[in-house]
């Protein structure tokens, strides 16, 4: 049955070849479902779609290299943040303008179909959350007028790199993330609200040194965070202003804190009412470097080891159908 709503006019789409990469464990398991439909929704739209599915994260990883050196017109990934970081890297990332085919990989466009638990990138871009449909609507709309581009961050750690569209987590958030991570039960949002709470039994403020475009310094904080995109976590806008297109990274500091000022703080950041505190502090920067010890950083909810990394802002990375 063909898919109802809003179509590019005939002939844009028809011939194109989307490559349609699920993550068949995104948002527990149901985002399966979701590629299924995303995948029905663009060939009834007229476009030609190889849909690509692996057990693992890697497997699914290879198969979208494949995929990208065989050639297609667009690369749309099915699920939550952590499929942005795979898309992203496998477009922009290191090696990626050595793919053959009809021009360097930096030129295929990358879509989401929000299915995760997170969704942050997504809710950066305004793309809707909870209405498959929509978002392929607007996934094909934005292919047909030729898409946006954004920036990118770019973590160097231990030799090698890799890009990031949201946020680096160094500090009591990656703790939590860690902690739920390692939790099969609840599942959801509710599962990263309790480790934050089983977390902030113990955590105990970190001893950084933080070099900013060149200005080098040291830090007591609970959690130091740079910024692409302006959320973690489902909705928890750390840097409420943060544009993906402005060509800077935000770091994000909170200052050492009482544990129960801490708990007192985070409520506040769903709203963004947290910019205002004491403890807060905000800096646009380009270049980010960070070290302390046995700390483990996240990047798009994705664990990308310990510190100490380089960050640093890579302008208009990659084209987004958005």
């Amino acid at each position: 049955m063909r898919a109802q709503g809003w179509f590019p006019p005939a002939g844009i789409i028809q011939r194109m070849l989307i490559a349609v990469a699920v993550n068949p464990r995104a948002s527990f398991g149901r985002a399966r479902h979701a590629g299924k439909d995303a995948a029905a929704h663009f060939r009834a739209a007229g476009a030609e779609v190889l849909l690509l599915c692996a057990d693992s994260y890697a497997g699914l990883a290879q198969a979208v290299e494949d995929a990208l050196e065989q050639g297609v017109d667009a690369l749309v990934v099915v699920g939550g943040d952590g499929m942005v970081h795979l898309g992203l890297n496998a477009i922009a990332g290191a090696g990626a303008d050595a793919g053959a085919g009809p021009g360097a990989r930096r030129r295929v466009p990358l879509g989401i179909i929000p299915a995760g638990t997170g969704n942050d990138t997504a809710r950066a871009l305004g793309l809707p959350l909870h209405n498959l449909p929509a978002a392929c609507e607007r996934a094909l709309e934005s292919l047909a007028g030729g898409g946006r581009m954004i920036d990118a961050g770019r973590i160097t750690a231990g030799g090698s790199s890799r890009l990031f569209a949201g946020v680096v987590s160094a500090g009591f958030d990656a703790a939590v993330n860690e902690r739920a991570n390692g939790w099969r039960w609840p599942r959801g949002k509710i599962r990263y609200q309790l480790a934050m709470l089983r977390e902030l039994a113990s955590f105990r403020a970190i001893d950084y040194t933080v070099t900013a475009d060149g200005e080098q310094w040291q830090q007591g904080a609970m959690l130091i965070s740079v910024a692409n995109g302006q959320s973690i976590g489902g909705g928890m806008r750390i840097v409420p202003g943060a544009a993906l297109d402005d060509g800077y990274l935000d770091l994000f500091i909170v200052n050492r804190l009482s544990r129960t000022r801490l708990l007192a703080v985070f409520p506040k950041v769903f709203a963004g009412k947290h910019v205002g505190h004491p403890a807060v502090r905000l800096r646009r920067v380009r270049t980010v470097e960070l070290s302390a010890g046995n700390i483990v950083a996240y990047a798009d909810g994705e664990r990308i080891g310990a510190l100490p990394m380089t960050i640093e802002v890579v302008p208009r990375a990659v084209c987004v159908l958005a």
